[in-house]
């Protein structure tokens, strides 16, 4: 079952450096929520707050709260380990592992998981593959090299061992900004059928991509150069795209700056 994230006051660091100030939003389940903004404005930053993949890189730091269904993800007892398990990612461009085959890519992180047999294991590669809108395509070859397959594959096989450990919440980087059209268009299809057992959260400078996918889009940007990002303005999508509230949105998604 997909969870709501309920984020207040968060500010991320890197070093000395704060990336974002003062984020707080409520992210609903079984949704898409969209982030847009200019590059640089913290969207990316943020994403990776709400799994704590931002704290892998050195110096970087979180104050605020993070909720995932009232739990504090940044609760000193809460293990980042165990926060990626519940809310996966799924990067900019595609990275599945270079020397595993499609079977072995998907179960990879099954064994986090304690043992499971081999049926199991089966299955849970047949079910994953088949929620990313894979299966048919590569049931033949699962031990080929996840590598060997093309762009648009290889993203959907990465969503496929995303939802293979059977998270709360899909986090999505830009996932298609390395795609031709049609394997775009494929992402995005998908992404419309998880919804309905997850929350998904995307990363995206395609305006037109958040408004064909998303529910809600939350819009960040910078008060000057050097300064934090913030979100500016959160709403409906449909609403925001049509009478956002904020001059600088209309600004940004009719193309004049950014």
């Amino acid at each position: 079952m997909s969870k709501q994230i309920q984020v207040s006051g968060l500010d991320a660091y890197y070093g000395s450096h704060k990336a974002i100030e003062d984020v707080s939003m409520t992210i609903e389940p079984r949704s898409i929520t969209a982030f847009i903004g200019p590059s640089g404005c913290g969207k990316s930053t943020f994403l990776r707050t709400l799994n704590r993949m931002h704290e892998v890189i050195p110096g970087a730091r979180v104050e605020g709260k993070v909720l995932l269904d009232g739990e504090d993800l940044y609760a000193p007892t809460v293990e980042p380990v165990s926060v990626r398990r519940m809310i996966g990612m799924v990067f900019q461009r595609p990275n599945p592992f270079p020397t595993m085959s499609i079977y072995e890519n998907v179960a990879a992180g099954l064994k986090l998981n304690g043992r499971l047999s081999k049926s199991e294991t089966d299955g849970i590669v047949e079910d994953s593959l088949k929620g990313a809108n894979l299966w048919n395509e590569v049931k033949d070859r699962l031990n080929k090299p996840g590598a060997g397959l093309s762009g648009g594959q290889q993203q959907r096989l990465c969503i496929a061992r995303a939802i293979a450990v059977r998270p709360e919440v899909l986090l999505m980087d830009e996932p298609c900004s390395a795609l031709d059209p049609i394997s775009t268009l494929a992402i995005e299809d998908l992404m419309a059928k998880l919804k309905d057992q997850y929350t998904i959260v995307i990363v995206t400078h395609n305006m037109q991509q958040a408004a064909r996918v998303s529910d809600r889009t939350a819009f960040f940007n910078l008060a000057e150069q050097g300064k934090p990002g913030k979100v500016i303005e959160m709403d409906e999508t449909s609403r925001m795209f049509t009478n956002p509230s904020q001059k600088a949105t209309e600004d940004y998604i009719t193309g004049r700056f950014g």
